[in-house]
This record gives structure tokens, C-alpha cells and sequence, in this order.
């Protein structure tokens, strides 16, 4: 079966240079071209990433990816214009997986959705199905989990953040190590990724984000998940 994208874009001229890229690559392509259209059209039929740009009329890109985000860990690239550093570091606290600069190359476009499409496929490891850490709890199998007992709900890109730490419990992880194993080695200097997706990751799964117990910082050095003393 085909991998099924969602491209959302305003532009008709985008638009079809996107889709048709796309499909060239064998992908299977539906589009939208507002944020509540994307919105109602995943809804009754999901996808396995969508592509979103920022600036949409009726619903931006930025609530349309919030609204998704409270049902759904589909994967999302974010379209943001060239040079607006802050939509896309916005992007990212909103629940997005990665973004594209506007204009980018058909090459680039499609190594970021490889990329993106390629961490949504997280691993089976050979390790007992539940894991727990204090109050959060994972269930490997289903990729669930649970924060005293509450449903946490994670992008895909978040939840393999969450299992390198899970993974490497009590080892300290550099900034280099976690981008290079959760978004690939093309990212390996992009630390504003890192830390925005670390602070989301500590909204969702801390008790206290400003106390972290799961994630925790080692100024110089990275970060780490600390063994459970006793």
C-alpha cells in the first residue's frame, strides 16, 4: 500500500508542483487548501504525513496543527517562509515534526519527508513491553503511554525522542548523538530542533517541567534519563 500525504498550501501553483512531485515518487496524494479543509479532510481520512503550510486562510497552519495534535500522532512538515525563524520554532511548540523553508528543493522536499516518514517507523527493540520510570509508564508494543496513570500523546517524533532516553537509561545523550539517531545525520547541527522538541517532550511527560525527573539536563554535556535509585 502506498503511503498516503495530505499537502496543504493556498497557492494552486504550489500546490500542484508539490502533489505532483509527490506522486512522481509513487507517493499518494490528496490536498487541501485551508486549515479547516485539512483539518475536516483528515478526519475522514487519515493520511500517514501531512504537509502544512503557515499562512492559510479560514484556519493557519499553526491552529490546524493543534487541532490534529488533540487526536491524532500523524507526522507533520511544516511550510514556513523563508527567513521566519520564529514560525518555525513555533511550528515545532505546536506538535510539528519538522519544517520546510519556502522555496526549497524538490531534492530537499523529498528527503525531509523520507526522513520524517522514516522516524515514524519506530523499531521494535527486543525489550519486555512495559517500561516504567516513576509515575510515566510506556507500553513499547502499542506505543502508549501514560503519565500517574493519564494518556500522554505524542508526535512520532517525539516519541522516539523519548525512547533513546528510555533506551539508554542513566547514560548521558549529547545534543549530536539524540539529533543524529532520532532526525538523522543531515541534522546533526540543528540544535534549535533539539531543544524545542526536548521542552515539549517536558511539557507532556514532567510532573514539572521546570523540576524535570525524566529528561534532565547535564550543562556542557547533554541530557540524560536518570536511573531509578533503591
Amino acid at each position: 500500500m502506498s503511503v498516503r500525504i495530505l499537502v496543504v498550501d493556498d497557492e494552486p501553483r504550489y500546490l500542484r508542483l508539490l502533489e505532483a512531485n509527490l506522486a512522481t515518487e509513487g507517493y499518494q496524494v490528496s490536498t487541501a487548501m485551508d486549515g479547516e479543509e485539512a483539518v475536516e479532510s483528515f478526519s475522514s481520512n487519515p493520511v500517514d504525513l501531512i504537509l502544512l503550510d503557515v499562512m492559510l486562510p479560514r484556519m493557519d497552519g499553526f491552529t490546524a496543527c493543534q487541532r490534529i495534535r488533540q487526536f491524532s500522532t500523524v507526522p507533520i512538515i511544516m511550510l514556513t517562509a523563508k527567513g521566519e525563524e520564529h514560525d518555525r520554532v513555533r511550528g515545532l511548540d505546536v506538535g510539528a515534526d519538522d519544517y520546510l523553508v519556502k522555496p526549497f528543493s524538490v531534492m530537499e522536499l523529498l528527503a525531509r519527508v523520507r526522513a520524517v516518514l522514516r522516524r515514524a517507523q519506530v523499531a521494535e527493540t527486543g525489550q519486555d513491553r512495559f517500561f516504567t520510570h516513576e509515575n510515566l509508564r510506556i507500553d513499547f508494543a502499542r506505543a502508549e503511554l501514560w503519565l500517574s496513570e493519564v494518556p500522554v500523546y505524542l508526535s512520532a517524533t517525539e516519541y522516539r525522542l523519548l525512547l533513546q532516553f528510555t533506551h539508554n537509561i542513566g547514560k548521558v545523550l549529547s545534543a549530536e548523538e539524540l539529533l543524529t539517531s532520532v532526525w538523522g545525520p543531515e541534522y546533526r547541527d540543528d540544535k534549535e530542533i533539539l531543544w524545542v522538541t526536548i521542552a515539549r517532550l517536558r511539557q507532556k511527560v514532567e510532573t514539572d517541567p521546570h523540576e524535570p525527573k525524566h529528561i534532565v539536563t547535564r550543562s556542557g554535556l547533554g541530557y540524560l534519563m536518570p536511573p531509578i535509585e533503591g
